[in-house]
């Protein structure tokens, strides 16, 4: 039986691992749900999982949750950022699954590695901010990263059994997000609804909009650096419509790996929850009688601005990566509240790098401090 902590229990990765933990009760335990305000969700995750431990943002939300559990529950509730840590890093604990989105992931990772548990990654943005301080204290601690994203997982898989010398390339596969074949004249009309209507993947509000400006992309390319431990150059994005190729790797004597699929996050989170098996998920493969093609294109970096913007922030390194994703933040949320335009977000995160007076060889607390001058300078640049 393996003992879990779900980090980030109501949204999309969240509720899809509890599917894998539903499925294999004899294999998997949830030990501890944290989420942040959906409470009614929440509530319902504790009366079918009966987790020990339930954490949610503040003590409102914990006087709600509090108030839709069934009398006689038997559940402890905490809430803030020491809930969060004390969900990731409990004794008892064997994996504590990371799918909160956004910045809020990086602290309470570093304390489940800190505790020594395994990490199975869905919040790429711990990488992002801080790839080479989180990689190198799993390397001290003895802690296994398993990547969920399925873009990650698919270049782990395409990885086993081959020498890392031997690796020439990465190449990570991006469905291209409902713009793809959208003319750049018309990108100042889209909408907040059109952006949200992704045309293979089911997921929450701001990965979906990061993936309709492959933002997105480009947190997984630095995520993929940091991961596996590669230069920029040897990571390029491929754009697959189709979303049945997750991600290829080519090796220095031409061969290329490829993992597939269809587009169903299940099959990353159960690879990493029972790692190195395969769990019997009686999903389908992909329809290979013709009816389908498979076809590949280069990313076009004037539509999609953001995606050039990550590349430099991963060339640039240090506190860069920290400001792009900062910045990004805020101005998806900005955009998702309309207060800017689409086209108005690759804006913002471009003026907040500008202006950025990076940090060398910077510690934790410099990519904090990093984070929030990002926050607060791409804030007033939307106010203004």
């Amino acid at each position: 039986m393996k003992n879990l902590s779900i980090l980030g229990s109501t949204g999309s990765i969240g509720c899809n691992a509890l599917k894998i933990v539903e499925m294999f009760p004899k294999r998997f335990c949830a030990k501890a749900l944290a989420a942040k305000t959906n409470t009614s969700l929440l509530a319902k995750q504790i009366e079918q999982f009966a987790p020990e431990l339930a954490v949610v943002y503040d003590e409102d939300n914990a006087t709600q949750l509090k108030n839709k559990l069934a009398p006689g529950t038997k559940v402890d509730i905490l809430c803030g950022q020491d809930g969060y840590l004390t969900a990731a890093s409990t004794a008892g604990i064997d994996m504590t699954i990371t799918a909160v989105v956004g910045a809020a992931g990086l602290m309470p990772t570093l304390a489940a590695i800190e505790a020594g548990k395994t990490i199975a990654l869905a919040n790429k943005e711990t990488l992002v901010m801080a790839g080479e301080i989180v990689v190198k204290k799993a390397a001290q601690k003895g802690v296994q990263i398993l990547p969920i994203d399925s873009e990650h997982s698919a270049i782990f898989q395409c990885l086993q059994g081959q020498r890392k010398e031997d690796l020439a390339k990465i190449l990570l596969t991006a469905s291209g997000g409902p713009f793809l074949n959208r003319p750049l004249a018309e990108f100042s009309e889209i909408t907040k609804a059109q952006a949200l209507n992704h045309p293979n993947w089911e997921m929450g509000p701001k990965i979906t909009i990061d993936s309709a400006t492959l933002m997105n992309k480009g947190l997984e390319v630095l995520e993929a650096k940091s991961l596996f431990g590669v230069s920029d150059d040897m990571i390029e994005v491929v754009i697959h419509p189709q979303s049945v190729i997750h991600s290829m790797v080519a090796y220095k004597d031409g061969s290329i790996i490829a993992q597939l699929g269809i587009p169903d996050m299940k099959g990353a989170i159960a690879y990493a929850l029972s790692y190195p098996e395969r769990l019997a998920l009686n999903q389908p493969i992909p329809d290979f009688s013709g009816e389908q093609d498979l076809t590949f294109q280069k990313p076009d970096l004037d539509k999609f601005p953001c995606l050039a913007l990550a590349f430099k922030a991963c060339k640039v390194g240090k506190t860069m990566p920290a400001v792009l994703n900062a910045a990004n933040e805020v101005a998806v949320n900005a955009f998702l509240k309309k207060k800017i335009s689409f086209i108005e977000i690759a804006k913002v995160v471009s003026k907040t790098m500008e202006a950025h007076d990076v940090h060398s060889n910077p510690n934790l607390e410099d990519i904090i401090t990093a984070d929030k001058w990002a926050r607060r300078t791409a804030g007033e640049l939307i106010s203004s």
